[in-house]
């Protein structure tokens, strides 16, 4: 029988997954400038999921997880405050369209979520 801890890690990176493919397949389909309504939108929603996921922590993992997510989870959404300045700075550089700048954020966010696997195994194997 498999272990839940593996199974889990396989159901989140499976979930994450799916919710990028629709949110770039279904959702963003075409090239639009997104304006501050569907921005708050669309924040709230991630928000909302996350604060479901870290509900389930708390269920299946006790109290401690839980505050141990919601803790690093409340830092790195302060901690990207600043790549959103990064972002405005290299769209304003090289002159990418509005309609176009989500396409491109996606692609770079899974690109160094990619880059980011491969050196976590890199350094594991090392």
């Amino acid at each position: 029988m498999m272990d839940n801890t593996i199974l889990g890690w396989v159901g989140f990176n499976l979930f994450v997954i799916l919710m990028l493919a629709i949110d770039l397949g279904l959702f963003q389909k075409k090239a639009h400038e997104v304006k501050f309504r569907e921005a708050i939108t669309w924040s709230t929603v991630w928000i909302v999921l996350a604060l479901v996921f870290n509900a389930g922590v708390w269920y299946y993992s006790g109290e401690v997880r839980a505050i141990e997510f919601l803790t690093g989870y409340i830092i790195e959404k302060s901690l990207s405050v600043d790549n959103i300045f990064v972002f405005v700075l290299i769209f304003t550089s090289f002159q990418v369209p509005s309609a176009y700048q989500h396409k491109v954020l996606f692609w770079g966010v899974l690109g160094a979520l990619i880059m980011r696997a491969i050196f976590i195994f890199a350094g594991v194997s090392l």
